[in-house]
């Protein structure tokens, strides 16, 4: 049969929501849908086995237990499960309180906003379980095990504390994190992570870092926050900076105490780092996970911290925790 006759061989087509058939062409296979088209994109779609979206038995989600119905479209992330009631404090009704391990959430309401807050313990790691929880609590359909046909994008902002690096980030400063340096290697696990991250300033604190092979690795990612996000939440009462998510509490941010540092000098590099007229201001651990994993999956985040440390000036503040609601009462009044 010759290429000619097989074009127009009789084919159905699928267009609006009517089927009929059709004498087939170059011009009209562009127009139109094959049926079969659609019955394959409809069995692609993509379905999570039970090892990897893990649900219990009660239908919630395998480490925060919390079920999809009981989470609300903005979300306060705490470190500290003992936060969690500080925020839920200002709530003026409470609809639900569920708690494993670290992770402990309440969803209420606060000047008729449904938010809810929720722990995440230390570190980039946890914040991979929690973000992507979040999301399939959101975004994938419990019954079917398959991804929803609409996304819905949650609003994310992380409240916690910090250590400042510069003198315009003394102790007590409220910081949002413009962008976020994950010195965690988390991002470097997922597709994607090249056209969300910032390479040139990738490139730029490398060069000026000096590591060799594989000193202070895995690779530092550059990831930005949302704008809108830091612009509402941030507004002119908070500095914006660019914020070093370290992979642990000690070395990784220049402590030393009975072990030596690869680098000796980390911390001053870090200090006189200049991007442009951006400079690094501030040591969190999770900062980047949440940024780098919202961009990703289509949400908005943001972090805010108080400045307890100012490692720059040798200065720690371990009577905090009344000052921190102040900066808790902003993220409730603005979120």
């Amino acid at each position: 049969m010759s290429s000619r006759a097989k074009r127009r061989i009789s084919v159905t087509y699928i267009y609006a929501h009517e089927i009929f058939r059709t004498k087939s062409s170059t011009t009209r296979l562009r127009r139109f849908t094959p049926l079969n088209d659609i019955m394959c994109k409809e069995m692609e779609k993509k379905h999570f086995a039970p090892s990897e979206l893990i649900i219990n038995e009660d239908g919630s989600v395998f480490h925060l237990h919390v079920k999809p119905e009981q989470l609300a479209d903005k979300i306060i992330l705490v470190g500290d499960p003992g936060r969690v009631e500080t925020v839920a404090s200002y709530f003026d009704t409470r609809e639900c309180e569920v708690s494993n391990r670290e992770f402990r959430t309440i969803t209420g309401t606060y000047q008729g906003k449904r938010i809810s807050v929720l722990s995440t313990g230390i570190g980039c790691d946890n914040i991979d379980i929690v973000m992507n929880e979040l999301d399939v609590l959101a975004n994938v359909d419990f019954q079917k095990r398959q991804e929803k046909e609409e996304h819905r994008t949650l609003e994310i902002v992380r409240i916690g504390t910090c250590g400042g690096l510069q003198p315009h980030t003394p102790i007590g400063t409220f910081l949002c994190s413009q962008k976020s340096i994950g010195f965690d290697g988390l991002l470097n696990f997922y597709a994607g992570r090249d056209e969300v991250c910032d390479l040139a300033f990738e490139m730029s604190f490398i060069r000026h870092m000096g590591w060799m092979g594989n000193q202070c690795q895995p690779y530092p990612y550059v990831i930005d926050c949302d704008k809108e996000m830091m612009e509402r939440i941030a507004q002119d009462d908070m500095v914006r900076g660019v914020t070093i998510a370290a992979g642990g509490f000690y070395g990784p941010q220049g402590r030393v105490l009975r072990l030596p540092l690869a680098d000796p000098q980390q911390n001053e590099k870090i200090e006189s780092f200049r991007h442009g007229n951006l400079c690094i201001t501030n040591f969190e651990m999770e900062s980047s996970a949440l940024a780098g994993l919202a961009k990703l999956l289509g949400h908005k985040a943001t972090t805010v911290c108080m400045v307890i440390a100012n490692r720059y000036a040798k200065e720690m503040n371990t009577s905090y925790k009344n000052t921190i609601e102040t900066l808790i009462q902003k993220v409730l009044d603005r979120i």
